[in-house]
């Protein structure tokens, strides 16, 4: 068994709690069924915001899929300027017998160009 990181990223319209959750939440979603998570195999996941981001955390979605005995961490994302704005990125340490390359990362809405090369069902 190894420990995997599996990559995502969203945007949001607004800086609003119910933007914010509802669009964490979506991408946390996603990445599960993507890749057949379950939450006791899950060594911690770290949610990053762009600096325009501040409404809310968005870890908190993850304690609303039943998360709870999981370590989450929220930071803010580098401010580079010219930089994809209203984005949210997770990435999780999952412990799996997958190897790296049948892991699937998810990148949706205006995030999808990000990493356009590790995004997508395989």
């Amino acid at each position: 068994m190894w420990c995997r990181g599996i990559r995502g990223a969203t945007t949001v319209d607004n800086n609003t709690v119910e933007d914010m959750l509802q669009a964490s939440k979506e991408l946390l979603q996603m990445m599960i069924d993507a890749n057949g998570i379950e939450p006791e195999d899950v060594a911690c996941a770290i949610f990053t915001t762009t600096s325009d981001l501040n409404a809310a955390f968005p870890a908190t979605a993850a304690r609303q899929l039943g998360w709870t005995d999981v370590a989450l961490l929220c930071s803010d994302e580098i401010d580079v300027p010219g930089s994809l704005r209203g984005c949210i990125r997770i990435l999780i340490l999952w412990n799996t017998g997958k190897s790296a390359n049948e892991i699937v990362h998810v990148y949706i809405k205006g995030a999808s160009n990000l990493r356009s090369d590790l995004s997508g069902t395989k």
